[in-house]
């Protein structure tokens, strides 16, 4: 199967190094490499010109396409007509030696699959239980392994805000479990959404969807929108067995106050594009999770040592929630 991989990148040439000498270790190598830059120098560039990749096609957009959404976009209409699979991959992750071959498995295994996508390995500790366990109120438990849950987890629990569908499905009321809440058990599951920088899609897909340039710069939840999209005409599967890391590279990311209004105000987009007329009992859980939510990054004001970061976030996503009722995202 012939297999494109596109990798959008902004500022970050010592982290997209490291992916691509990740991805030169590959079992299966992808039949071409598309380098969308949306950086400002020529600092990854240069990199590039330093470094030998094979199939690497390399690719300068202007201020019109800049931005993860347009750059991906940009990245599609470049793919070779040959090509069957399109893979995306954060510039700041680095993969196992076979995380190609077991997301193109995906598809042989499921021809139904419209997309799949990879499992991050780095992000939380899990350990297995076995499936007669019954977890603590400060513990998530699925498929025979339990994880820590944050404190935000823990007071929706108690308020009886949790969400009511397995991780990788958004409920009424949104705020569902990521796929970040499946274990590691080398299982693959079917979702809704997938998280867009480990993500891949039959090239079919885009003949009929594209990324949403509603989500500018950063693009924080652009894969909720696009993936819960997708679902709605076709199947997707999460490959635990196609791991890799996420090392979370700051450089190209918003200030503290942006993305927390963007957590907001994009998270209230993504949730109406699931469910563009929710119950009343919906919009009322929405809000107070929302609101649940800030106050519980305002406390890290007194918590940790960032207290910049953590008041300029609590005040972007207040003043994003606040918004809603003035001007909510079309």
């Amino acid at each position: 199967m012939n297999f494109s991989l596109i990798i959008c990148t902004y500022k970050r040439p010592k982290a997209l190094l490291t992916l691509l000498q990740s991805v030169k270790q590959q079992t299966l190598y992808p039949t071409e490499i598309l380098i969308v830059d949306g950086s400002p120098d020529d600092a990854t560039q240069l990199m590039l010109a330093q470094n030998s990749f094979p199939n690497l096609n390399y690719f300068k957009v202007e201020d019109k396409d800049r931005g993860l959404t347009k750059q991906r976009n940009y990245g599609i209409a470049k793919v070779s007509k040959s090509s069957e699979v399109i893979c995306f991959l954060d510039d700041d992750t680095v993969l196992s030696n076979d995380y190609f071959e077991e997301i193109i498995k995906t598809y042989a295994i499921h021809p139904e699959a419209l997309g799949v996508g990879g499992y991050i390995t780095n992000e939380m500790e899990w350990q297995y239980v076995g499936t007669e366990y019954v977890p603590k109120l400060n513990e998530f438990y699925f498929d025979g392994y339990k994880r820590v849950d944050g404190a935000r987890f823990v007071w929706r629990k108690k308020l009886g805000l949790d969400s009511d569908m397995p991780p990788g499905y958004s409920p009424d009321f949104s705020h569902g479990r990521s796929v970040g809440f499946l274990p590691p058990s080398g299982n693959i599951y079917s979702v809704e959404q997938l998280m867009g920088g480990v993500s891949s899609f039959r090239k079919s897909v885009f003949e009929e969807f594209q990324f949403s340039t509603y989500f500018e710069g950063y693009g924080l939840y652009e894969d909720a929108d696009f993936t819960l999209r997708v679902s709605k005409v076709g199947k997707l599967y999460l490959n635990t067995a196609a791991q890799l890391e996420h090392h979370h590279d700051a450089a190209g990311r918003p200030n503290q106050y942006l993305y927390g209004k963007m957590v907001v105000r994009n998270g209230w987009y993504v949730w109406r594009v699931k469910n563009p007329n929710p119950s009343l009992k919906a919009k009322f859980k929405w809000h107070v999770i929302t609101l649940l939510l800030a106050v519980i990054r305002g406390t890290n004001i007194l918590t940790t040592s960032k207290k910049k970061e953590a008041f300029t976030e609590f005040m972007g996503r207040i003043m994003g929630w606040f918004s809603l009722f003035v001007n909510s995202p079309k």
